[in-house]
């Protein structure tokens, strides 16, 4: 048994959502969060910059004596596991394993959609995890840029709101998918809309709930479960904007937070 912290790194609040996974399936855990807020959005950034910024975050963790760190950031998570894991000696989990995973077992023929940020998108990540996984699988991605701007914004439902989804996933209900998997740690706030969107016969798989159960069975596996007879402690930082950072990721987390510090590395 370990008590030590789970370590969660984002470029910025989207992460959040992972948190609160995590919170809800290893509920004993203690957490460290980082959202690299001075440097977001990762996206526009050169894969030698997200690299370098990954592994920054991941020395600021690993400072808090982390048993694991999970890359809450599907831009980060598609570019810079190999070298994390070449440099940091905790186990190191990513959103797009357990998200293509999860959308493999979930779909029943064999038609799965994918929708995240451009960049997301153009790399092709879910795409070609899915087809590492499971080779019949025919996958479509559509990116949803406006998603990010509207989950901060607090624009969760309403016609405005679901006729931007409409448009964006009209293409991929024209490809008679049934699987919808979430590529983008932002978007499980705008799920309801976006299922209403597809219609109901097409499932949603969200990444951060399958990441959160990745990391249950990673840890289980390796005897590294905590065993906190009190009440889990969670640290939140951020590298700028911390007032902001500390409104917007109420909205992700679903509750207040607290314990929120800068973190000056950057």
């Amino acid at each position: 048994m370990d008590n030590r912290p789970i370590g969660i790194f984002d470029s910025g609040v989207g992460g959040l959502t992972v948190v609160k996974e995590v919170m809800k399936v290893l509920p004993r855990e203690s957490i460290v969060y980082l959202g690299d807020t001075a440097r977001v959005p990762y996206g526009t950034k050169s894969d030698q910059a997200i690299k370098r910024f990954s592994l920054e975050n991941a020395e600021f963790l690993k400072k808090f004596n982390v048993k694991i760190i999970i890359v809450a950031c599907n831009t980060a998570s598609s570019i810079a596991l190999p070298a994390l894991r070449k440099k940091i000696t905790v186990p190191v989990v990513g959103v797009i394993r357990p998200g293509a995973g999860k959308a493999i077992e979930a779909t029943r023929n064999n038609r799965i959609g994918v929708i995240g940020t451009p960049m997301t998108i153009k790399s092709k990540a879910y795409e070609k995890e899915i087809k590492r996984l499971s080779g019949d699988k025919k996958v479509f991605s559509s990116p949803c840029s406006l998603f990010v701007q509207l989950a901060e914004e607090g624009w969760l439902d309403g016609r405005i709101t679901l006729d931007i989804a409409r448009k964006y996933l009209k293409p991929l209900t024209g490809k008679k998918i049934d699987t919808l998997v979430l590529g983008c740690t932002h978007y499980p706030l705008l799920k309801n809309v976006i299922s209403k969107a597809v219609g109901r016969g097409v499932r949603i798989v969200d990444s951060a709930g399958a990441v959160a159960e990745e990391v249950k069975g990673i840890l289980g596996r390796t005897g590294k479960l905590a065993i906190n007879r009190k009440k889990p402690s969670y640290k939140f930082f951020a590298t700028d904007a911390v007032e902001q950072f500390a409104g917007i990721g109420a909205r992700f987390l679903g509750k207040k937070i607290n314990n929120l510090r800068r973190a000056d590395y950057v």
